[in-house]
């Protein structure tokens, strides 16, 4: 049998509305192409600050780059979570710590809810921490440490907890900022304490389901990895790393990697069944190799580069690894005004290349490209080149931020002290 579609292709005039069918076919399946994951948490779908997606815009101007909406928010240093047809934050406005959520195609206000209250700071008022989106439910942690988890369609608080005040240690000295992990039905989070380090919650109660190691919470989140095909939960805290089994939270290895001011701040970077940790505060870097021997593990460094000439020292913003390739932020001095942007050979610890006085920023990858977001409220566009830094443009688009730039759906998500930002990134056709 021929079908419809093959007799209209043997009659010339058709030809043309078959092509232009087919064309808006392709169009419509490049769409969705581009539009990837959600972003449903800190450092997107997989917590390594990248996400799948393609027919994303190759140059910055004001005709590449279109706002889809924006909308007021407030003081704080969240990041945005973009999932279940929401964008969401925490900020510090009017007396309290609240929670927000907002309409992705609009922009419009689904709910708010007050968290906590006021959360105050030396190093920036407002809450730190992003929250994480899933099955429905929103979980978020304040400036001062209380633990939430919040309805994703109404906005009402199911549990909280003071995980400060439950496990008898004080904040980090500037601020609790660890993200929300959600593993199964435990929400992981890093809390400090003399056996508390790190926690683990259940989902639905909030009730403590155990703890592991020692010492202050430092700034860093916790990251779900697989190594040596093991699953684990690898943590960067104020003491170090630590790798612990999801379950029962039993601790499997660690590597001491004490920082001044407790700033361990940067999120673990896993290559292959090596850990990337770097540190500001002219602390250094270093690539450990994680090898199972029998019941234990055997933690090694695979290459070290620490002091003030370090290859590579995040001060908050955790590297991205692309092809073997490690790129971030190398910030010199202590928490001092100098960062370059570099690029490592991630097997050696060689630089590749360096952008120097790049100044502070954020980065975030997508389709090839970084998508850089600077403390002076500009978006820069990067080609992700091993060989050279290849700027493909910036544009003044925000304020004052700290966070990476959150991508889903074809769009990108940031916020400043005062606003809140959707932009399209997608190709016009």
């Amino acid at each position: 049998m021929i079908s419809n579609a093959t007799v209209a292709l043997q009659k010339p005039h058709h030809r043309k509305a078959i092509f232009l069918l087919i064309h808006g076919w392709l169009w419509i399946s490049l769409t969705s192409l581009a539009s990837g994951a959600d972003w449903p948490q800190f450092l997107g779908p997989d917590r390594d600050g990248k996400v799948d997606a393609v027919g994303l815009v190759d140059n910055l101007n004001p005709d590449t780059i279109r706002l889809v909406w924006q909308t007021d928010g407030g003081a704080g240093m969240s990041g945005m979570a973009v999932a279940e047809g929401l964008a969401v934050t925490l900020w510090n406005r009017e007396g309290q710590q609240f929670l927000g959520a907002f309409d992705i195609e609009t922009g419009k206000t689904r709910w708010v809810t007050a968290v906590a209250p006021l959360y105050r700071n030396t190093m920036g008022n407002g809450p730190r921490a992003t929250p994480t989106i899933v099955d429905g439910m929103i979980y978020a942690h304040t400036g001062e440490g209380i633990l939430v988890a919040v309805d994703s369609m109404t906005g009402k608080i199911s549990w909280r907890v003071n995980t400060v005040q439950e496990n008898q240690t004080r904040p980090a000295e500037y601020g609790m900022a660890c993200s929300p992990l959600v593993w199964g039905d435990r929400v992981i989070l890093h809390t400090g304490g003399r056996t508390s380090a790190v926690c683990a919650y259940d989902s639905k109660t909030g009730e403590k389901l155990w703890e592991a190691g020692a010492g202050s919470a430092g700034y860093s989140s916790p990251t779900l990895q697989r190594i040596d095909g093991a699953e684990q939960i690898v943590s960067f805290v104020a003491s170090g790393l630590i790798g612990m089994d999801p379950h029962a939270g039993r601790v499997l290895w660690s590597y001491p990697f004490e920082t001044p001011y407790d700033c361990n701040t940067a999120t673990p970077v896993v290559i292959g069944n090596s850990v990337f940790i770097s540190a500001g505060e002219n602390h250094g870097c270093v690539l450990l190799d994680i090898q199972r021997q029998g019941s234990s593990y055997m933690v090694a460094p695979k290459w070290k580069s620490v002091d003030s000439k370090s290859v590579m020292r995040n001060e908050w913003q955790t590297s991205i690894v692309i092809d073997q390739y490690l790129y971030g932020f190398d910030n010199v001095g202590s928490a001092g005004p100098v960062t370059h942007f570099s690029c490592l050979d991630a097997n050696t610890g060689e630089r590749a290349w360096q952008e120097t006085r790049f100044g502070k920023g954020n980065l975030t990858y997508a389709d090839g490209k970084f998508w850089i977001t600077t403390m002076q409220g500009e978006l820069v566009l990067v080609k992700a080149d091993p060989e050279r830094y290849q700027e493909l443009g910036r544009l003044k688009l925000f304020g004052k931020t700290r966070q990476s730039l959150s991508i889903a759906d074809g769009r990108g998500y940031i916020r400043d002290d005062q606003k809140i930002y959707c932009f399209d990134l997608r190709k016009q056709r």
